[in-house]
């Protein structure tokens, strides 16, 4: 009996120091890095308690709004566009890794084989729109003005051999469409959920050098909340590169 005394007290000293993390993630490869690291951090007293979505917008309104703690599925100039646009003061906590993005076909091999009047899709929201401009720039199939920059828009093409048709459709659908396309500019998330394999399958694909490094992200009054930077520890533990590294073979590339 003294022994199931002790032991109930144990584990009620344990659950009062025991604090909770709700974060919103995006489903691969965030929501599994956060799976990895949730063992480790229970033995730190956190409980991780993560919560999928499919989009891009609520992660953010529902971190704002002090639904959630936190979340993870983004990269910094999203969330500067999101700040500006909504009116949030959401900060980045730690940057984990990247994900190159991709273009990608079902109907052709290479850019070269895309015909003239093309029909290309593209996310919808401003920085990934921007960023899969870019990268058709990069490839060679248009130009951009030059100050169109990250928020590029198909207004800002000054070029356009092929006269590709560009489409912008919410980043979640893109998978969806592919076979409807010529060519879609996809987020690696979106891309590997569709059993896509960014490094063999797509046809231009940024370097590993992109800027885009996706951080978890909160609010500037709770950044430095103790459980929230153990998470942000554990999210750029060596365990955590090594788990990238061999789980996604250089579809998910580590940033730190």
């Amino acid at each position: 009996m003294k022994k199931l005394i002790v032991a109930v007290a144990a584990l009620a000293a344990f659950s009062a120091q025991a604090e909770s993390l709700s974060v919103a993630a995006t489903a691969v490869p965030h929501a599994e890095i956060l799976e990895f690291v949730k063992p480790a951090l229970a033995k730190e007293g956190v409980e991780l308690n993560i919560k999928v979505f499919t989009d891009y917008v609520q992660p953010n309104v529902q971190v704002a709004e002090k639904r959630l703690d936190a979340n993870f599925f983004q990269h910094q100039p999203y969330l500067d566009e999101f700040n500006k646009s909504r009116g949030t003061e959401l900060v980045s906590v730690a940057g984990v890794h990247v994900e190159p993005f991709g273009a990608y076909s079902s109907q052709h091999k290479s850019l070269a084989d895309l015909p003239q009047g093309a029909n290309v899709v593209i996310p919808n929201d401003a920085t990934n729109g921007g960023r899969a401009l870019l990268l058709l720039q990069k490839a060679g199939v248009i130009t951009l003005k030059p100050e169109a920059g990250i928020l590029a828009t198909p207004k800002d093409i000054v070029e356009n051999p092929k006269a590709i048709k560009v489409r912008e459709l919410e980043a979640a659908t893109l998978p969806r469409v592919l076979t409807q396309v010529d060519l879609a500019l996809i987020n690696t998330n979106y891309a590997l959920e569709a059993k896509l394999n960014p490094t063999k399958d797509a046809l231009a694909i940024e370097g590993n050098d992109s800027p885009y490094v996706n951080i978890l992200v909160a609010r500037a009054d709770s950044k430095d909340n103790a459980a929230l930077q153990k998470l942000a520890k554990a999210l750029n533990s060596p365990e955590v590169k090594a788990f990238i590294e061999e789980k996604y073979q250089g579809a998910v590339v580590p940033a730190f």
